[in-house]
């Protein structure tokens, strides 16, 4: 919302309607007439019209065209943003020049990771929708990390030119994040290789659940087991899932190398090649694929070759899709709540709306769903 120019009476406008829309869902948010006064005062104060002291709420009322009450509700805003301070009835507020480089409203740009997939997932749009709700504008970056490679030169151009108060990062690369922590600028990892770290971010707990979902498989008799995952997942050294994964086949004592964890070329050649690769000598007995449009591309080139599953080849996916709920039989996958992910994210961006240091990371539950996918090893 455009602040309102001063000598414009609120008391003429009931609510302002302010559309937003993410992918092909739209909906509008209205603001109330404190919450348009609150942000009104806040816009004055940030472009320098007070410095010390604000006007008392008698003169800016009149001044609005609205009630006394209307004005000291959004007082009282500005006040729990820490923008403003209380010295007491009868006294005009200080203006908090520490609280001046607070956001009130934060402008939040999203880095995202593969901006096609991203874009469509669900935890997306609650994540987006939830933080509009909040009353924080939402934009994603000109470029998604996968465009410009993960490359730190071309990830700080698109930074510099970008206007925002604080960064969220799509499942960012060690190197992608370290740079991210080194910066002054507010940033937060959704997922991503972020253990070690010092930058915020939330990530499902899923270690635990794909060494289930591995000893799962040695139980059907599997010993030829490979993880397909992207490249930030195994350099510049496996990630804590991929480790967990390792290290699972090798408390079972199943030959472990980098058959296990195959490299590939991020492209839909590179990855038709490492399946073709994968089943020419040695065919795997069971394949974990990170990545619900990973697992699509596997399903289909399985299908394509006569490779049935899971009579000649086990299959898991790590994440969950919506479309996987209409398959028969279902697909063994890791599935994982996006609502404490969505909880996690605007707990870190109210704090950093009121100035207070929070690098912490959390993990959220995650289950495994065992599926009609996974069967015994073929003899």
């Amino acid at each position: 919302m455009e602040p309102v120019p001063v000598g414009r009476s609120f008391s003429r406008l009931n609510l302002v309607g302010t559309s937003f829309s993410v992918g092909p869902v739209k909906f509008v948010s209205f603001s109330t007439i404190t919450d348009q006064v609150a942000e009104h005062l806040c816009s004055e104060i940030r472009r320098g019209r007070w410095t010390d002291v604000m006007p008392g709420k008698h003169e800016l009322a009149s001044e609005l065209g609205v009630n006394n009450k209307t004005v000291e509700a959004a007082f009282r805003q500005l006040e729990k943003s820490g923008l403003i301070i209380s010295r007491g009835s009868g006294r005009n507020r200080l203006i908090n020049r520490h609280g001046i480089k607070r956001s009130f409203a934060l402008r939040i740009v999203l880095f995202l990771n593969d901006g096609a997939e991203d874009l469509k997932s669900e935890w997306h749009i609650e994540l987006v929708h939830a933080l509009q709700d909040a009353g924080h504008t939402v934009i994603a970056a000109s470029k998604s990390l996968t465009e410009i490679r993960f490359d730190l030169k071309r990830v700080a151009a698109v930074v510099r030119q970008t206007e925002a108060d604080a960064w969220i990062v799509y499942a960012g690369s060690r190197e992608v994040l370290e740079w991210f922590a080194s910066q002054s600028v507010p940033a937060f990892a959704l997922f991503g290789h972020r253990v070690g770290l010092k930058i915020p971010a939330v990530c499902p707990d899923k270690p635990p659940i794909l060494a289930e979902a591995a000893r799962r498989l040695i139980e059907l008799g599997h010993r030829r087991i490979v993880l397909l995952c992207r490249k930030i997942r195994r350099l510049p050294e496996p990630g804590v899932s991929e480790t967990v994964f390792l290290r699972t086949l090798q408390e079972h004592h199943c030959p472990v190398s980098d058959y296990n964890l195959p490299d590939w070329e991020e492209t839909n050649e590179g990855f038709q090649i490492c399946l073709r690769e994968l089943f020419r000598v040695t065919p795997p007995t069971a394949l974990i694929v990170d990545e619900a449009h990973y697992f699509v591309a596997t399903m289909q080139f399985l299908l394509s070759c006569g490779i049935r599953v899971p009579a000649d080849v086990s299959l898991i996916c790590t994440d969950d899709d919506p479309a996987f709920a209409h398959c028969c039989p279902p697909i063994a996958r890791i599935t994982w709540s996006c609502r404490p992910v969505v909880r996690r994210v605007l707990s870190w961006v109210s704090n950093v709306g009121h100035g207070k240091i929070d690098i912490r990371q959390t993990l959220t539950p995650a289950t495994f769903a065992p599926g009609g996918t996974i069967g015994p090893a073929k003899k």
